[in-house]
């Protein structure tokens, strides 16, 4: 059938504005289940911890029996979940890097008999100084399970040496017990005990980016340096085991219990499950470790191992660094 121009102006005119209605609607839905989908990532978590992919699931640990204070971006009484890793998953969601954290602290009460009603409360805090966290109450007889979490540009300390400062980004997710140490000697000022004492390359076992050579022994050398954390005249009570993930290249982790520590050299898949990490040197900054690496040291047997100790100790002062943008 036949049409005349105006006939077929109007059919035009009434399909491009059908189509402009359609496209609309199709945004109006998108927005509404990309609202909701965001809903559901912050707020939604299944009692696996499935709600949020997690680069290393085991790393959301907390403190027993230690209630943070700051100031609730959202509170427990209405937001409850099953554990505590779940809890620290959400303050997560809420501090994913391409933003400023919204929640840099979580408060979980999980002890069923002590919670009573208030059992499975999940708290999500903001605290004014991420490095120095407020404490309102930490004894056998609190009932939450606290914890921390570092954003972007936070959680660094620097351990200065005459060679040059070592940046260290702190994992609070995994090892909450050593940050919280780590956050007292810098609470304190000073650090009198601490320092390196012992030095190994990577000599020809490992490359130039810390992988291991095909065939070649696993040390000695051993690819680290080691030091202690410690004020001189303190007790030191010694630290649970926590998350032991690989060690990598710029790995920060305790040597048994501490306060004994290393920073590698290398990868070493070779010590599975063996170290509790709690912290990861920039990569900038690998050079000035692989220099002290370099310094001269004298032959020593450990427990039938031989090791290369520094004939003169690095020490080094512990420093807070206010965001890693400063640096």
């Amino acid at each position: 059938m036949a049409r005349n121009r105006n006939e077929l102006r109007i059919a035009r005119c009434a399909y491009r504005s059908l189509c402009g209605i359609f496209i609309f609607i199709c945004f109006l839905v998108y927005l509404a289940l990309f609202s909701k989908f965001r809903l559901f990532k912050v707020f939604y978590y299944s009692g696996n911890g499935a709600g949020v992919q997690d680069k290393d699931a085991e790393c959301c640990r907390g403190v027993e029996n230690l209630e943070l204070w700051g100031d609730a971006v959202r509170w427990g009484t209405d937001f409850k979940l099953k554990a505590s890793h779940e809890c620290c998953r959400a303050c997560k969601a809420m501090c994913d890097g391409s933003t400023p954290c919204l929640c840099d602290s979580w408060v979980f009460c999980g002890d069923r008999e002590k919670c009573g009603p208030r059992f499975g409360e999940c708290w999500l805090k903001k605290q004014k100084d991420p490095l120095n966290p407020e404490i309102k109450e930490s004894s056998a007889d609190v009932m939450w399970t606290s914890g921390l979490i570092f954003g972007n540009g936070e959680g660094f300390i620097a351990l200065e040496t005459e060679y040059g400062k070592l940046h260290i980004r702190l994992l609070p997710d995994c090892a909450p017990h050593a940050v919280a140490y780590i956050l007292e000697l810098l609470e304190a000022r000073f650090c009198t005990g601490c320092r390196f004492y012992r030095a190994e390359g990577r000599g020809s076992s490992w490359n130039s980016e810390g992988y291991h050579i095909a065939d070649a022994p696993f040390g000695p050398p051993f690819a680290l340096i080691q030091g202690t954390l410690e004020n001189q005249g303190t007790s030191f009570k010694g630290f649970p085991k926590e998350a032991c993930p690989p060690i990598e290249r710029g790995s920060v982790a305790w040597i048994g219990s501490g306060p004994d520590f290393l920073i590698s050299l290398a990868k070493h898949d070779e010590w599975k499950n063996t170290y509790t990490v709690f912290g990861s040197l920039l990569p900038e900054d690998i050079e000035i470790a692989e220099k002290i690496a370099q310094l001269p040291t004298k032959k020593d047997i450990w427990n039938t191992v031989q090791v290369a100790v520094l004939e003169k100790p690095v020490s080094f002062s512990l420093r807070r660094v206010i965001n890693h943008k400063d640096l």
